[in-house]
């Protein structure tokens, strides 16, 4: 009978201790989440961090492919089943799924004054908090600086237009016989920040799109007629077509392109795959008529409004979006920061590789002067309608499809007829 009562007062025990440690962890949160490099384990490392001081809260951090954050999430929100939080890219084009954190967090002015611009991206249409920059992209070129050294050829400098970087890529070349002076990724995105410094106003004065403008007209012409003197490669482009996104980072890495217009999110890349092979420099974006800026971009972590523990998240995100949380993650990420006062220094990213340590200077440099324009155009919410339309129609005349002033016209019908349709959803 002793050992019969001996076991049930350690059956009951366990029981009881079970059952605290669920009532500790009651709530679960679900966090959305992709990958480009190691991000996922920083992450991991500062919800372990909130877990232990929030043992009433429990945070699974759910990695998946970045196709299921395009293609899977907006399915999921939409039939009420997506996470409470997400890591997205697609940042106003999901806003009537996000959450306004604003009644859940404790300091709305440090919010405001910690990421200003970058929350009219996440509420185009309104004044609601709803998550911050994970990672903050510009774009902007690289050079192989070693083969400009071995040319003897000057790298222009500071303030120097595309027109002197497409002389002086194509010196190099003939010099040291490289194929592909410079090349772009395929993305109207990458497009639209030298059309933009071009003096493309990319809206009309009633903040309606209005994509084509003798801005964009001035910097398309120069992508048209470089593809047709072999300054660009119509092989890269003409590979794919609709608008179908193409990098050269590859080509870059093995040494076949001397200036590649990218941006900030290549530099861990460059820093794990070229290493010290060459000297991959990043350069100030190259000045246009009517500023010197490339786009801005990024990837956000925001919180859902279907969640059903809105206080949970919002302590959550008051602890990530934390200067102390954030210096962290962009520092072991090599991600530019999305805090505007971090962005001005503060942050001891992880690398001792002085190209990626220039990169990350040179990309962080240059977020205080990134046009108005296009941080309207990214945080526009049917930018990708116009992106899309940019880069499709301009490839079928540089091709060879349409002339230029056709590619222009399609690209307006298509803006309207998509935004015709988005109307009526």
């Amino acid at each position: 009978m002793t050992l019969e009562i001996g076991k049930l007062l350690a059956a009951s025990t366990v029981a009881g201790a079970l059952m605290a440690s669920a009532a500790m962890a009651e709530t679960e949160l679900r966090m959305m989440w992709y990958n480009d490099g190691n991000e996922g384990e920083v992450m991991q490392s500062l919800l372990d961090r909130f877990e232990a001081a929030n043992p009433d809260i429990s945070v699974k951090l759910d990695v998946v492919p970045y196709k299921s954050i395009i293609e899977g999430l907006p399915i999921q929100l939409a039939a009420g089943a997506g996470p409470d939080l997400a890591r997205v890219t697609d940042l106003g084009g999901l806003n009537k799924f996000y959450l306004d954190l604003t009644p859940h967090i404790s300091d709305t002015a440090y919010w405001e004054a910690s990421f200003g611009p970058f929350l009219d991206w996440l509420a185009p249409d309104s004044d609601q908090i709803s998550g911050f920059m994970t990672q903050l992209t510009v774009t902007g070129p690289y050079v192989n600086k070693t083969l400009f050294e071995q040319a003897e050829v000057a790298m222009p400098g500071e303030g120097a237009t595309w027109d002197d970087w497409a002389a002086a890529v194509n010196q190099v070349a003939e010099k040291l016989d490289i194929p592909i002076p410079m090349a772009w990724d395929r993305s109207g995105h990458r497009v639209s920040g030298p059309a933009i410094a071009m003096g493309a106003q990319m809206f009309d004065a009633a903040g309606e799109p209005a994509l084509v403008d003798d801005g964009l007209k001035e910097m398309t012409k120069r992508l048209y007629d470089w593809h047709q003197d072999g300054t660009m490669s119509k092989e890269l482009w003409g590979s794919v077509s609709g608008s179908t996104y193409l990098g050269a980072n590859e080509d870059f890495a093995n040494a076949q392109v001397v200036m590649y217009m990218s941006g900030s999110w290549q530099i861990p890349q460059f820093a794990d795959k070229i290493g010290d092979a060459f000297d991959w420099w990043a350069v100030p974006a190259p000045c246009g008529a009517a500023a010197c800026t490339g786009m801005p971009g990024g990837a956000a972590l925001v919180a859902m409004k279907d969640t059903k523990h809105p206080a949970e998240v919002g302590k959550l995100m008051d602890f990530l979006a934390q200067e102390e949380s954030l210096a962290e993650f962009y520092g072991k990420t090599l991600f530019i920061p999305g805090h505007l006062k971090l962005a001005t220094g503060g942050v001891d990213f992880a690398t001792s590789d002085p190209r990626a340590k220039h990169a990350l200077q040179t990309f962080s440099g240059a977020v205080p002067t990134i046009s108005s324009v296009a941080f309207d155009l990214q945080g526009y919410k049917n930018n990708r309608v116009m992106f899309n339309a940019l880069i499709s129609r301009l490839n079928e005349a540089i091709v060879g499809e349409l002339t230029l002033d056709q590619a222009y016209a399609r690209m307006e019908e298509d803006i309207a007829k998509q935004l015709a349709e988005k109307a009526l959803e």
